[in-house]
């Protein structure tokens, strides 16, 4: 008698850590993420490219690393892609990978945040 209970919660247990395996497996079977280098300078770089991004369709999570000027993205597949996301980064001023920054975006950034200006 003393055996069924340690069974059950055994059983239980199992059952919680095979669900959340399952999905685990499913949230990231649709979504992507993608690592798109920046010419980001500074925290309020960070701001923008944060904030603005976090509004493409599609978009879950934006984190700008600024050491290493990298925009990590995490986006629903099938709702936007790289290419996409890459021309929203230009859009705003910034270059993104090979894609060179859309000049008049650029022009109207904060000087400090132009391009070829030291981190500060």
């Amino acid at each position: 008698m003393k055996k069924y209970p340690i069974i059950i919660m055994l059983a239980v247990l199992i059952s919680v850590l095979y669900g959340k395996a399952i999905s685990a497996q499913v949230t990231d079977s649709k979504t992507e993420k993608i690592e798109i280098k920046t010419s980001a300078i500074c925290d309020m770089c960070k701001e923008r490219l944060e904030k603005n991004i976090a509004f493409e369709k599609g978009v879950k999570s934006v984190e700008l690393d600024e050491k290493t000027k990298v925009l990590t993205i995490t986006f629903k597949k099938g709702k936007n892609s790289k290419e996409n996301l890459k021309k929203a980064v230009t859009k705003l001023g910034y270059d993104a990978d090979e894609m060179p920054a859309d000049k008049k975006a650029h022009d109207r950034l904060p000087s400090c945040c132009q391009k070829g200006n030291e981190p500060h």
